[in-house]
């Protein structure tokens, strides 16, 4: 391959590099990671404009790591391929490992929230098999729908505190949400052991879960 040829190649793996160069489209796709959205469900849950949201969906269809299809008048959008999750997983591997910034986030807000070893896909899937354990979507009931855990009960982290007493409180509560950096249960986990419950946390999310091949469900 002559230079010149690399050099365009590698401009054109550089759009994928450009197309993760935003906070913002991180988000995006790790909501997209959940399922199918149109841009104004979208520009809600990302807490961005809607023509914000389409910008950026533009570029990450230009870079390959978002397809669409339309839907009567609407467009739905949705990651490219597993493959999508598989690169930022790496991105953020990278950036743990490297980046002293990265680590005292980490440090300051996740750790401080989960003092606990988080649970594994395999320890997960012993305990539940075992009735040790009840797993928790705190995701919002939209998203629960779209695709879940098997066996997953869901409850909002918004409906966590009032709805508590609906919980088997002589198993151990797992949690999880949109991925390994989902807020929603480090909340979750820190809410329920506050009222004494034990709870851990799972180490991703729904989008890592069903792309090991475990099982998952709808409705």
């Amino acid at each position: 391959m002559s230079t010149s040829a690399k050099i365009e190649l590698y401009e054109e793996f550089s759009q994928v590099a450009k197309a993760l160069g935003s906070a913002h489209r991180l988000d995006i796709l790790e909501h997209l990671a959940q399922g199918e959205r149109g841009v104004d469900a979208l520009a809600e849950r990302v807490k961005l404009s809607t023509a914000n949201t389409s910008q950026h969906l533009q570029l990450l269809k230009r870079a390959g790591l978002v397809a669409s299809r339309r839907d009567g008048k609407f467009v739905r959008y949705r990651l490219s391929g597993d493959n999508v999750l598989k690169l930022m997983g790496i991105l953020f591997d990278v950036a743990e490992q490297n980046l002293a910034e990265v680590d005292k986030v980490l440090r300051n807000y996740f750790y401080q929230r989960d003092d606990m070893e988080p649970i594994s896909q395999i320890e997960l899937l012993e305990r539940t098999r075992d009735g040790l354990a009840i797993v928790l979507d705190v995701r919002p009931s939209d998203e629960f729908t779209a695709s879940h855990l098997t066996g997953a009960i869901n409850i909002p982290l918004a409906e966590l505190e009032k709805r508590i007493l609906e919980l088997d409180n002589g198993r151990e509560i797992i949690a999880y949400c949109r991925g390994p950096y989902c807020v929603l249960a480090f909340e979750a986990v820190a809410m329920l052991r506050k009222k004494g419950i034990k709870a851990r946390r799972l180490e991703d999310g729904l989008p890592e879960w069903r792309a090991a091949g475990l099982p998952v469900e709808t409705g």
